[in-house]
């Protein structure tokens, strides 16, 4: 069960816990774990002893607001207004469009029936305020109508929680004698507005309340979806190869990109075979562009690993990675010299060798120079570094530094002669030392600190070694010396 990722069965308690302050607290439980009497907030270890068969796994917040994020677009097929509430709810301003699927009632069917097809379980209402939606999905009956006349009665039945309050609120009321929505209705509006008249909103009755009867505007700011830049081309017939519509493709898709401003960073090529089934193509680039002849190159040798199958009569082509492009002029004509970019010389290796076959250097936090950079591959993009970068270091910096015997050593200094590569090596100059510590959070105990020289030997090869560790420093016996890199 937990190799193929399937849910545990219905009957077995479940929860979802976080890090809470004293240890880790239930963010969420099925239905059997709440019939239990698994409270949401509580910790894991009081849990645990009301019912020892819990099951525990551990949150992914971030990946379920990101999943609830693209649900908020999916969601669209219903009206054009969506929202995400909080961590565990969508808002749907469906006005207008309940018609479109034969009135309310047949609305939240539908809707219920596809989020089951997902994998999702809902609690769905229909309220002319959004307070009232929340309140009557999580606490009233199963698919709640509520008409605005109906507000006052159909939720007055509803406990305090219901208001969308912080639990400390919700406790101060029960304590009062408020354990519904209508005894809060009916305590005497200027009582409650002197009571809680500094309070924020979540801990505010008087607010929730208004917001809820409709007296408080809460409207649905909706979030929009990025423009999805794609062209396609419907075939008359079947065919096997889409080399030849691919010019016209990347032109019309690069047209669409210069009348919006905007360049891509990658692009599917999808084709749908007439079998049903699909079968696509993805190239990518290092820097935004729009240039209709280097798109198309980047597909070179590439259809040809297209299956066509019995033939395919529908051709898309989706840009991705879609971001502002501005013109920049670099001829003395005005216009803009494209083929000196690095970046077309980039995408072309990286789309005839691989990705992972051309790569760049990347800077990284760390005093150690073998540490302080890493390498990337080319498409990567490349954000502003905020390392400082060192100009006092080599060209050449050797992947492992290689140990040199030393002839004779100037106290405090570099060696004054040494056996490297076979050589005997004069030092006839030398700056420094640059002493570089170990970094305590990575290397081992132990570890030695380093002294590095440059030092000029009697031809004038320009030459980076490092001492390492110190007479008598108690890590070791006497020091040793590396040469790690050469200047020019």
């Amino acid at each position: 069960m937990e190799r193929n990722g399937s849910a545990p069965p219905d009957e077995v308690p479940l929860v979802l816990a976080r890090e809470g302050h004293h240890g880790p607290v239930i963010h969420a439980a099925n239905r059997t774990a709440r019939l239990a009497g698994i409270q949401t907030g509580a910790r894991v270890v009081d849990m645990r002893a009301l019912c020892p068969e819990l099951k525990v796994e551990y949150a992914d917040i971030a990946g379920d607001r990101h999943a609830l994020d693209r649900l908020v677009l999916w969601a669209r097929r219903w009206c054009p207004w969506t929202v995400r509430d909080g961590d565990d709810g969508l808002i749907l301003d469906t006005t207008g469009s309940d018609h479109l699927m034969g009135g309310e009632a047949a609305m939240l069917i539908e809707m219920e029936t596809q989020l089951s097809r997902l994998g999702l379980s809902a609690g769905l209402a229909v309220a002319p305020t959004w307070g009232a939606a929340w309140a009557l999905a999580r606490f009233g009956p199963v698919r709640s109508i509520c008409a605005a006349d109906e507000v006052s009665w159909k939720l007055g039945a509803l406990p305090v929680p219901a208001l969308r309050l912080d639990g400390e609120t919700v406790l101060l009321l029960r304590r009062l004698g408020l354990k519904t929505v209508g005894d809060v209705i009916d305590v005497p509006r200027l009582s409650l507005t002197r009571r809680f008249v500094k309070a924020p909103l979540q801990a505010n009755p008087v607010l929730r309340l208004d917001q809820m009867l409709g007296k408080t505007a809460e409207p649905v700011a909706s979030v929009d979806a990025k423009p999805r830049i794609h062209v396609q081309t419907q075939l008359p017939e079947p065919i096997f190869d889409p080399t030849a519509h691919l010019p016209d493709l990347c032109a019309d898709l690069c047209d669409r990109l210069t009348q919006t401003g905007q360049g891509c960073r990658s692009l599917l090529l999808t084709v749908y075979k007439t079998d049903g089934d699909v079968s696509t193509v993805e190239v990518a680039t290092s820097a935004p562009t729009r240039d209709a002849d280097h798109l198309l190159g980047l597909f070179r040798d590439k259809v040809e690993r297209i299956n066509p199958g019995f033939g395919f009569d529908l051709i898309t082509l989706t840009a991705g990675g879609v971001e502002p492009l501005e013109l920049v002029q670099n001829a003395f004509d005005g216009n803009s010299d494209e083929a000196l970019h690095l970046s077309r010389l980039i995408d072309r290796l990286s789309a005839r060798f691989g990705p992972r076959a051309v790569t760049r250097p990347l800077l990284r936090e760390s005093h150690v120079p073998e540490r302080a950079e890493a390498r990337g591959t080319a498409l990567t993009t490349l954000e502003r570094p905020t390392v400082e970068v060192r100009t006092d270091r080599p060209i050449r910096l050797f992947d492992h530094p290689e140990e040199v015997r030393v002839l004779y050593a100037v106290p405090e200094g570099p060696p004054a002669q040494f056996v490297w590569r076979k050589q005997t090596l004069r030092v006839a100059r030398y700056a420094g030392p640059e002493r570089i510590a170990p970094e305590w959070w990575t290397d081992r105990p132990g570890t030695r600190l380093r002294d590095y020289f440059k030092v000029e030997d009697q031809f004038g090869r320009r030459i980076w070694l490092y001492r390492e560790g110190l007479h008598e420093d108690g890590r070791g016996g006497d020091p040793r010396w590396f040469v790690h890199g050469c200047f020019g």
